[in-house]
């Protein structure tokens, strides 16, 4: 059965912890939902949406239970790295394939991974540019018949691309850089403070 792989990116994580339950509650298999979220700031969060501290936690820290584990998607959240990101914590199908690519070369297995599943080069720039800055990536493998049905659960709280390729281009933005600078916590908090400023979809 052919399928379309629909993305979306997220300012707020709960959003898209929500958004990632909502579609296992309606019957979307857990091996097709992948999310990707920035951990600028080493800290875990867990599947009930909260923060849980992980002392140490490095750049380079091991994948963990990327692939799966637990009974859903955001059970299986495990720590890795993505040269021009930084530490995320990710799970799911995209996830899995980027660090079985390259040796772990996660931001060429991302960014492969969702040109590859028919997203436009350009959106997959903006959303791997959108992680970097502190957001959440949902990725979701579907069959045609779903697609409105998925959509419409993720354009609830995601971020319209056109606005924010807009307010990054204003800033000199062109494409994501793996070989770019990782932001701080501090430059992290100073994004998702502008991007809540920003039109949702």
């Amino acid at each position: 059965m052919p399928t379309r792989t629909i993305a979306r990116l997220f300012d707020e994580y709960a959003d898209a912890a929500h958004a990632v339950r909502e579609l296992e509650y309606f019957g979307v298999p857990r091996d097709d939902i992948s999310l990707v979220a920035n951990n600028a700031d080493q800290r875990v969060l867990t599947e009930s949406g909260d923060n849980e501290a992980v002392p140490g936690a490095e750049i380079g820290a091991g994948v963990g239970a990327v692939a799966g584990g637990g009974a859903g998607v955001l059970a299986g959240l495990g720590l890795i790295a993505i040269p021009g990101v930084g530490p995320v914590v990710a799970a799911g199908w995209l996830v899995a394939l980027a660090v079985g690519a390259a040796s772990g070369a996660a931001a060429g297995g991302l960014l492969g991974g969702l040109v590859g599943g028919g997203i436009l080069r350009e959106h997959a720039e903006l959303f791997m540019e959108g992680v970097r800055r502190g957001g959440t990536l949902v990725t979701v493998r579907a069959p045609e018949e779903r697609l409105a049905e998925i959509d419409a659960i993720l354009d609830r709280n995601a971020v319209d691309p056109a606005s924010r390729r807009a307010e990054y281009a204003a800033e000199g933005w062109s494409a994501f850089d793996p070989a770019g600078p990782i932001l701080t916590k501090a430059d992290i908090d100073r994004e998702r403070t502008a991007a809540r400023r920003q039109p949702l979809y």
